[in-house]
């Protein structure tokens, strides 16, 4: 604690001073060591960091995704990474591009608003090579798409869509559709030039030319579900997804699965000389295999019923008579009769 002195001390002090016997110390300046932080308020930070996570994480599966719509529909090596997502003023995000460049306007239903998908030129004109024909070798072209090409750039920028719905399924029911394709970035001004943005950098190659493709997100359009941008949500919702939604997907898509059935009448071992030696007209006998005994109804590899053998029109078939649950352990070791072989 610092102490306080009386004015009879300070007096005495000062007299001291001015008669020369006390030297005034060196006052040293305090070091400051608070951190500042600089805030720009024409920037605004919109996103906080774990919401910028969920975003890259999202959009990690979205590249994933896309590596394989475009590696498919060009049949060539493709690879899309997420480099950078940042937060920027929509301004900065168009002045960052090239002109001429591919800008697809993309409509968030059900958000409100737009985005923005940029592809890089030299990737752009590879595509369109590769589509064409061509190897795909990147070429320096600074000019406008002709109506053919922007035809084909639509078809792939749908097929990306699509990968993009998949990729934020978990956050919210998206359904990105493409309004237009733009070349000139001033044409392109989806919202006021100082309005926040969420600018995701993916990192392309298409064979051996790299370029970039940019999303760019206004904050006015994700606002909404900016809560739903967390790692808790995020977590939890992949979890009930998977108990609930998915579980009931999974089931239909097994549904249509083709299993082979077989219906087994009985089984024995044979030497491989005598397989060689089977004629026409020669009789195996199975072992403890009676006319009337039922035959196993085996689905895959598993013995699931018991069935006996008929006829519908001209065709074979099996009546299915019990099922395996149903049947006793002496009656299935019967059947399979395992452990005898038959040597002739």
């Amino acid at each position: 604690m610092t102490e306080v002195l009386s004015q009879d001390e300070i007096d005495q002090l000062l007299t001291a001073i001015n008669a020369g016997e006390t030297e005034i110390e060196t006052i040293k300046p305090t070091a400051d060591t608070r951190k500042i932080k600089i805030y720009d308020f024409k920037r605004p930070d919109k996103f906080s960091k774990e919401q910028i996570r969920t975003v890259q994480i999202m959009h990690e599966t979205f590249a994933r995704l896309t590596t394989t719509n475009l590696s498919a529909s060009l049949r060539t090596l493709a690879h899309v990474h997420v480099a950078s997502v940042d937060q920027l003023t929509y301004e900065e995000f168009i002045r960052s591009i090239p002109t001429p460049t591919t800008l697809a306007n993309v409509s968030m239903d059900p958000l409100k608003g737009s985005a923005i998908l940029e592809i890089d030129p030299s990737i752009t004109f590879t595509i369109i090579d590769r589509l064409f024909g061509g190897t795909g070798e990147g070429a320096k072209l600074a000019r406008e798409l002709t109506d053919i090409e922007h035809s084909v750039m639509e078809g792939i920028i749908v097929r990306i869509l699509g990968n993009m719905r998949e990729a934020w399924t978990q956050v919210i029911d998206l359904r990105p559709r493409l309004s237009q394709i733009e070349t000139n970035p001033q044409f392109a001004q989806i919202v006021p030039p100082t309005e926040m943005v969420v600018l995701v950098t993916l990192e392309t190659k298409v064979g051996d030319v790299e370029g970039m493709m940019n999303l760019c997100i206004p904050y006015i359009t994700i606002e909404p579900i900016v809560s739903k941008l967390s790692a808790q949500y995020w977590y939890s919702s992949v979890r009930r997804g998977a108990t609930s939604e998915n579980f009931n997907i999974l089931k239909d898509k097994l549904s249509t699965v083709e299993i082979p059935v077989i219906a087994e009448i009985g089984k024995i071992n044979l030497p491989i000389r005598e397989v060689l030696a089977l004629r026409v007209g020669d009789v195996i006998r199975l072992h403890s295999v009676r006319v009337n005994d039922p035959m196993s109804l085996n689905v895959g590899t598993k013995k699931k019923f018991l069935c006996k053998p008929g006829t519908i029109g001209k065709k074979m078939a099996v009546q299915i008579t019990k099922k395996l649950e149903d049947v006793g352990q002496d009656e299935l070791e019967e059947l399979s009769g395992e452990g005898e072989d038959y040597n002739g």
